[in-house]
């Protein structure tokens, strides 16, 4: 029985001859994203922007998410986010920080409590300040940025420091493209997107260390060809694989984003972001930086081409 290819056999794509044109396109996306960022800014929710959360249970039955959610987002409160816990009939309701102080906040549970009648139980309230939000901002950024920052630190060790450079532009790249993404779309920003940034860091530099690593071991192998060749025939070997591992992945998001539901949707949509941008830049980021620091085989930067050899050929 034949497997199932998703990438033809032998492929000799010459994917080195695009660098003139991926580097400007990065530049011009990465700037895209800082001025989305500082022009828009992204859209927090309520763990970063501050707001108020409702505890619920359901006096009888089981707590009707659905049909919450469709009274919640009839109130005019903005986004309001409905999840369920514990058992089936415990659920939490959290409403943005309305514009008029506590008053404001005030007014806006009391519209819930009116929508919603007596068939629930209010079992806790409480109002998430700006200042609590200002410390979950930090303390995610701060969590993101050692992450990171530990990661590389190995990659460093790992390979020579021009394939440490590569990686470390190439996790730049991705993570300043998603939050660019953020601000573009204007998806919610919570606490699950730092897990899916976190997550699409990872994947990044999972993605770039395969390249990596089997650059490094056709160097090793073919010390005649030069570096871009070389570089193409590594990213060519890995080709099936990428694509294999893209794909699986894409699905499983996929599925996510249609049937996953309200709560996790801004980090499904981001994560099938992040493993476009993570495969793009492994490839057309971090791969042809070795060539621009300079980085030659040990026996030689090219070998000689067909034509030559024949002509010094004896008839």
């Amino acid at each position: 029985m034949k497997l199932l290819r998703l990438a033809p056999e032998q492929t000799n794509f010459g994917f080195m001859r695009f660098r003139r044109v991926s580097y400007p396109f990065s530049a011009l996306m990465s700037l895209v994203a800082v001025a989305t960022f500082l022009l828009i800014g992204m859209n927090f929710g309520i763990d970063f922007a501050g707001g108020t959360l409702m505890e619920l249970r359901a006096k009888s039955g089981t707590a009707d998410i659905a049909a919450l959610r469709t009274k919640a987002d009839g109130l005019g409160l903005g986004d309001v986010e409905v999840q369920g816990f514990g058992n089936n009939t415990d659920v939490t309701l959290r409403l943005r920080l309305q514009p008029g102080g506590d008053a404001a906040q005030q007014v806006a549970v009391d519209k819930v409590k009116v929508a919603l009648g007596d068939v629930y139980e209010y079992r806790r309230v409480e109002v998430v300040g700006p200042r609590v939000s200002g410390e979950l901002v930090q303390s995610g950024t701060l969590g993101v940025v050692v992450s990171i920052i530990a990661v590389l630190t190995y990659l460093w060790f790992r390979f020579e420091w021009q394939f440490a450079i590569g990686a470390v532009i190439g996790t730049m790249h991705d993570l300043l493209l998603t939050v660019g993404f953020f601000c573009v779309t204007q998806l919610e920003f919570n606490t699950t997107s730092i897990a899916a940034i976190l997550t699409i860091v990872g994947y990044s530099l999972n993605e770039t260390v395969v390249v990596l690593d089997r650059i490094r071991e056709m160097m090793k192998k073919y010390k005649r060809i030069s570096i871009a060749e070389m570089i193409d025939m590594s990213i060519n070997a890995v080709l099936p694989r990428t694509i294999m591992t893209a794909t699986t992945v894409f699905l499983a998001l996929l599925a996510l984003v249609l049937f996953g539901g309200h709560v996790i949707r801004s980090f499904s949509l981001a994560m099938m972001w992040g493993i476009f941008v993570a495969t793009y830049s492994s490839i057309f980021i971090c791969s042809p930086i070795l060539i621009y620091l300079g980085v030659r085989n040990e026996g030689g930067e090219t070998a000689p081409s067909a034509s030559s050899a024949a002509a010094k050929t004896p008839a």
